[in-house]
């Protein structure tokens, strides 16, 4: 008999110390947030509302923030001399026109753009030469090139080092690994994705603080750049531009942009939370000082928010990383595989004539019963694109199980296996960090996966608050709106107006027993 899948709409938050509309920003403003993940992007406008005041009460709620997709372009690594690497040349130019787009739209909507945001993934960065030119399309960290520099890169610098500094989780496609790989650096400057859009837009480099704590070369503690791995590695202390933190002002539109795109020159871009996991969890509708969050999408970004990273050996040896989040905040969690393997495998099934809805397979893999194999979807061999499905087979063969080749029962083990991955998780985390949870939100694409959020709570015996779906986005708009002066607050004001406008659902454990464990415990 399958589980049923039960949910509820998750209580809006209220209160008095809300966030408040500052009254410095002329009505009509709007904000444009780049948004670019491994397998497409968006250029969104966003635009915070004013809280409407419920008749005859007098008194008003929270302000809303609203996003208006105006341009979507597709993303993806492709092999050029013989590497896998990022069309960048074609993915500038879909920022440009939708950079476009959110000028003409905002020009029929009577508003002003007041600022650009910029999130993309992490680690991999553009060389660019003292002209500004980039020297090549960046490679992508799928590309395998990076395997073969882990061990020199510790011979120099020994991993428990490394992480007594950084707090970094160890993975192979690490900037500081993809660095090692390089012939010649000399008078060039690297620029992390999000500050290479940054620096083609307006002139100007900078290295946003977010982003540089996944390079491996970023002091977990002092929050600047560890200048002596720079020497340790012989790399120029000046190869990344100075940092940023998000909220400061990166500069303006270079006159050319302005003038392709249709903005005044004096539009700003603005640094976010470029890592586009430190946007998300800045939008985790969180009302509880105890939470874990899950940013689900291609990958998945597991862990909790603290005030103070975890640099002990337990906690290296677990590969848990602590990456900066908004507002100084530590982003304590471990990377770990995501729908990258589902939609990888909807890619194999579709060349091969399947094409089945997701919605209709999803629910076909939830009426299968629980207890079938899972998998380590951690595991690197799942990295580079391929036939997925046959790899996930061949990983449940290594267990000593077997797994037809049926659609749903992989698409079950692929559920199955991250919810369990997630429950291991976040468990490992609260023993780490000493910090308990009560409960999880998933944010991002997964959290539309109703079956995977079900299962998810059902592992890690703790309710599950599903959404928002465009976390992103709306905290890269919400970190414009506030340094433009639209909004004020700290991460708590800002959170209560996502769970105040957001759509939610709550998922509750399944399992009676596990519903009283959890009850025990609080």
């Amino acid at each position: 008999m399958s589980k049923a899948l039960h949910s509820e709409s998750a209580p809006a938050a209220a209160g008095a110390d809300s966030a408040a509309i500052t009254p410095g920003v002329p009505a009509g403003t709007a904000f444009a947030a780049v948004d670019i993940g491994a397998s497409s992007g968006r250029v969104i406008l966003g635009r915070v509302r004013p809280a409407a005041t419920a008749a005859g009460a007098g008194t008003a709620g929270e302000p809303g923030v609203e996003l208006e997709v105006v341009h979507r372009f597709p993303n993806g690594v492709v092999e050029i001399d013989g590497g896998l690497r990022w069309d960048f040349d074609a993915l500038f130019a879909e920022v440009l026109k939708g950079l476009a787009a959110a000028a003409t739209v905002a020009a029929v909507q009577g508003e002003r753009v007041a600022s650009i945001g910029i999130d993309t993934w992490a680690v991999d960065y553009g060389l660019v030469n003292a002209a500004g030119e980039l020297t090549a399309q960046p490679f992508s960290y799928r590309d395998d090139r990076s395997r073969a520099a882990v061990e020199p890169v510790h011979r120099k610098l020994d991993a428990a080092r490394l992480y007594g500094t950084t707090g970094l989780q160890f993975l192979q496609f690490n900037t500081i690994y993809q660095l090692e790989t390089e012939p010649d650096l000399d008078g060039l400057q690297a620029l992390l994705i999000p500050d290479l859009i940054a620096f083609l837009l307006t002139g100007q480099r900078r290295t946003e603080a977010t982003n540089a704590s996944t390079t491996g070369l970023f002091d977990a503690v002092a929050g600047k750049w560890a200048t002596e791995f720079f020497t340790a590695l012989g790399l120029r202390k000046d190869l990344f531009p100075p940092l940023v933190q998000p909220g400061e002002t990166v500069g303006t539109l270079l006159p050319e942009i302005a003038a392709q795109v249709g903005l005044p020159q004096d539009t700003k871009v603005v640094a976010v939370g470029s890592h586009d996991t430190a946007s998300a969890v800045a939008a985790v509708p969180a009302q509880e000082q105890d939470f874990a969050y899950i940013s689900s999408g291609t990958w998945s970004l597991v862990g909790l928010e603290l005030k103070h990273p975890v640099l002990t050996e337990a906690s290296r040896e677990a590969n848990f990383t602590n990456e900066r989040g908004v507002d100084g905040t530590i982003r304590y969690l471990r990377n770990m595989g995501g729908l990258w393997l589902l939609s990888e495998c909807q890619r194999t099934w579709a060349q091969e004539g399947y094409r089945p809805e997701l919605t209709a397979l999803l629910d076909a893999a939830a009426a299968l019963p629980p207890g079938g194999p899972e998998i380590n979807a951690d595991d690197p061999y799942f990295i580079a694109p391929d036939n997925m499905p046959d790899r996930v087979r061949a990983a449940v063969r290594r267990t000593g199980e077997m797994l037809p080749n049926d659609p749903a029962v992989i698409t079950r083990c692929i559920m199955d296996s991250l919810a369990a991955g997630y429950a291991r998780t976040i468990r490992d985390a609260e023993r780490l960090a000493d910090h308990s949870v009560d409960v999880v939100h998933v944010v991002g694409g997964g959290s539309q996966n109703a079956l995977l959020c079900q299962l998810t709570a059902d592992a890690t015996r703790r309710p599950v608050i599903a959404g928002p779906v465009e976390a992103t986005a709306l905290g890269n708009v919400l970190i414009q709106a506030r340094a433009a002066g639209a909004l004020a607050g700290g991460l708590p004001e800002l959170r209560r107006i996502i769970g105040a406008g957001a759509s939610l659902r709550r998922f509750e454990p399944l399992d009676q027993a596990a519903n009283t464990v959890h009850a025990v415990r609080n």
